[in-house]
């Protein structure tokens, strides 16, 4: 039986993890946090949605986030401050534009694949989180939204993906809370949503019990690689193994610099705020179907009866976890908008550090030195790919293995 660290307690670590120990390998995850999820896979928009493939690589978010700079409260938001990274990573970013249409298909593709692994395993596990499978509805309010919407589409169509347009009377049937003037949507009825947080730590909770050792509390301090494996120092000593998954997240960078590797994933910070809806009045006004608002890019979920989450924007300034009020305000003024009836008194804010590569898609693939493997950079969408590309690297490492066998036996 082989050795497998995986680093990082995410979704993205916590699901590699189980896909391995399911493999019959010996598996250690490394969480420097006390828990898992408590990063990027705490408090996201919830949403499990194919219908929100569509990669960034484009001309028009080019424009916008120009148009949007010295904004504060703009969807899309960059810190002028120059940096190599920072530079490096939009120069690769505008580069992959002429991919834009194959990755947007790739991406939704995988979205479909991963709904059966993850719910496989919820269902396997006895994992609640909070699933609602009532799809997902895109609103527009202006016909130049709605038409770029069409277009995409198509290009979701191409993957496998239902999706179709609606009229501003459908939309009221899909969510009758739902309050303004909109010209018209997409509804996706086979998206889902769900709590991230609660399931990826009841699928720590099954990795252990199938057999995962897990290290909460320790940050690695150097890793290294080389045909006699793969060594990881923390501070509770230097541990060898036959090999590594890096599932670090924006901590993703620097390991695999470590380890002879370029992995260029940058951090672009997401913001959400959880609703409590304690009384009555509030969960009759709050949504049951999930959103995705294109003017203002916010997405909405509902978390059982008693949560509804609220998130969006993409800011391009660091590694900074600061909650700006400026951010959240948004947020709490969406809900308000179109949705009046819901009360905002208990709204809690956060902030993630989504792991976004240049094309926007996530990179699971071997790397350079034997034992080392990636899986990580998977941007917005984490949560949504997390299964599928576990399963992927889980079978990437498994024929590695065999045909490590393979050869040794002959010798």
């Amino acid at each position: 039986m082989q050795s497998i660290a995986v680093i990082g307690g995410g979704v993205t670590g916590v699901t590699t993890a189980y896909a391995l120990v399911n493999r019959g390998f010996s598996v250690t995850l490394f969480e420097r946090n006390r828990y898992v999820a408590m990063e990027t896979s705490y408090a996201n928009g919830g949403q499990l949605s194919a219908s929100n493939a569509e990669v960034w690589n484009h001309w028009p978010t080019i424009v916008k986030g120009l148009k949007w700079m010295f904004r504060p409260d703009a969807p899309l938001l960059v810190n002028p401050k120059p940096s190599w990274h920072k530079l490096s990573w939009f120069a690769e970013f505008i580069a992959a534009i002429p991919r834009y249409a194959e990755n947007t298909t790739a991406t939704a593709a995988l979205a479909i694949e991963a709904r059966r692994y993850l719910f496989d395993w919820a269902e396997r596990e006895g994992i609640a989180f909070d699933p609602e499978h009532r799809g997902i509805l895109h609103v527009y309010r202006h016909r130049a939204g709605f038409d770029h919407a069409a277009a995409v589409t198509k290009l979701l169509q191409r993957a496998g993906l239902e999706r179709h347009a609606v009229g501003p009377a459908e939309m009221r049937d899909i969510e009758p809370n739902l309050n303004g003037d909109y010209y018209g949507g997409f509804y996706t009825p086979t998206d889902a949503t769900g709590d991230i947080h609660k399931f990826t730590t009841g699928l720590a909770d099954a990795a252990a019990r199938r057999g995962v050792s897990m290290r909460y509390g320790c940050p690695i301090d150097a890793v290294s690689a080389d045909t006699q494996g793969v060594r990881i120092a923390t501070d509770q000593g230097h541990e060898t193994f036959d090999g590594v998954v890096v599932c670090a997240g924006v901590g993703s960078r620097d390991l695999a610099a470590q380890l002879g590797d370029r992995v260029n994933v940058y951090p672009v910070k997401g913001y959400s705020i959880t609703v409590e809806l304690d009384d009555e009045a509030s969960r009759q006004a709050a949504p049951r179907m999930s959103l995705l608002d294109d003017e203002t890019k916010l997405v909405s979920s509902r978390l059982g009866d008693g949560r509804l989450r609220v998130a969006g924007s993409a800011e391009f300034n660091g590694y900074n976890y600061d909650i700006r009020a400026d951010r959240i305000r948004p947020l709490v003024d969406w809900v308000a908008q179109c949705f009046p009836g819901v009360s905002t008194r208990k709204a809690t804010p956060w902030a993630g550090l989504r792991p976004m590569m240049p094309d926007m898609m996530p990179k699971v693939e071997p790397g350079r030195r034997p034992g080392v493997f990636y899986n990580t950079g998977h941007g917005h969408l984490g949560w949504t790919l997390s299964a599928v590309t576990a399963d992927q690297i889980a079978t990437i490492i498994a024929q590695a293995a065999e045909k490590a066998n393979g050869a040794a036996a002959l010798q």
